[in-house]
Formats: structure tokens, C-alpha cells, sequence
């Protein structure tokens, strides 16, 4: 069983986990608080100065042969209201492996119970790479410059979204793929949808 990153604040709603596009309001580091954690105003400076390093995972169900079946699809608010797809996400805290963060908001989006299976290998199927320009690739984030590992995870489980995830849809690759749901995802994550999916050949 993969070992768990310990939040920052046990018991805080606020885990400085926040999702790629998503704003965040989490409360001030405590004097007990993981040395990683930011507040507001340091993390508004370091997104200023610095790539923000994120995990992100399309999860999917697979049959017996491996081959995949469906493909989880987040449905999340964003602060204005606005309803929005996307793909379970977060950032790498200080001092925690990518693949206790990529478990770690993998259980925050879908809960206790998904069961994820992590790839053996922490090496990402693609790296995604956002910035607050428009343009300059095909994703898009205009808080800040980061840089995405991308990953396909199986899970097994039940899933129950909780904190931000409104939901998780579950439709058919070819559904996942399609340009309808490419016009719902916010920052470009239709074309990470396309590349995940061709990755372990789901598109036909």
C-alpha cells in the first residue's frame, strides 16, 4: 500500500491541494503546519517567480484483458459558479514522491474507496505544460506557469467525489474523446484526454 504525504494541517479542508485551474482560499500555515505549506501571499509569490509542478490522472476502468472500458470525468464548480470538466489534479507538496501525490489527490477527487492502481514506473505518459498566455501551447492556466505530469489510472473501487468534485462521470472512450466534451474542459484538457486515451490505444 502506498505510503500517505501527512497534510499540512490534519483536519483542514484547506490542503493546499488545488486542482489546475481551480482558485484556492485555504487558510494560513499553523506553527505546526509541514514546512511545505503556503499561504496565500507566499504561494501568490512563488506562482509569480517560479513553475508550479502539478499531478494530473484520467481514471479509467479497464476489462480483464487491460483494455480500457470507461473513462472518469470530473465535474467541478468553479468560484464563479460555472460548471466545468477536468481531470483529477493537484500540486507536489515539498518533501512528497509523485506517486504519493498523484495517490493522494487521486483519493481527495474520488474518495477513500476508489482503489487506484499506480503505475509501477513514476514516469508520466506525457508532460503538460501550462501557461497564463494563451497560446503558447495548448493548455491554458491564467494564475500561473505550470508544469504537468499526466497519467492513466485504473481504479477498482467505488468512487465518491468529494471536496471540490462535484461528480465523476464515466463514459465510453469514444465519448471521452469526442469534440463535445473537448468544448467542456477548462484549459486545454481535451487534447490530455485525446493523448491519454491514444496512449494505451483506446482511440479507434
Amino acid at each position: 500500500m502506498p505510503v500517505r504525504t501527512p497534510d499540512p494541517e490534519p483536519g483542514d479542508n484547506g490542503d493546499e491541494r488545488e486542482p489546475l485551474g481551480a482558485s484556492f482560499s485555504g487558510a494560513s500555515a499553523s506553527p505546526n503546519a509541514n514546512p511545505g505549506w503556503l499561504s496565500e501571499v507566499e504561494l501568490a509569490e512563488a506562482r509569480r517567480r517560479l513553475p508550479m509542478i502539478y499531478v494530473e490522472a484520467l481514471p479509467v476502468r479497464t476489462d480483464g484483458m487491460g483494455a480500457v472500458t470507461q473513462v472518469g470525468i470530473l465535474l467541478r464548480a468553479t468560484p464563479l459558479g460555472e460548471m466545468t470538466r477536468t481531470l483529477v489534479s493537484g500540486r507536489v507538496r515539498y518533501g512528497e514522491t509523485v506517486r504519493d501525490a498523484l495517490f493522494r489527490h487521486l483519493e481527495n477527487d474520488l474518495g477513500p474507496m476508489a482503489f487506484p492502481l499506480l503505475p509501477p514506473s513514476p514516469t508520466p505518459l506525457t508532460v503538460a505544460e501550462y501557461f497564463p498566455l494563451p497560446g503558447m501551447t495548448a493548455f491554458h492556466d491564467d494564475r500561473q506557469h505550470a508544469v504537468s505530469l499526466v497519467y492513466v489510472v485504473p481504479v477498482t473501487g467505488t468512487c465518491e467525489p468529494r471536496q471540490d468534485a462535484l461528480e465523476v462521470t464515466w463514459l465510453s472512450p469514444q465519448e471521452a474523446a469526442s469534440d463535445a466534451l473537448s468544448d467542456e474542459m477548462e484549459g486545454g484538457r481535451g487534447t490530455l484526454i485525446r493523448l491519454a486515451l491514444a496512449s494505451v490505444g483506446a482511440l479507434r
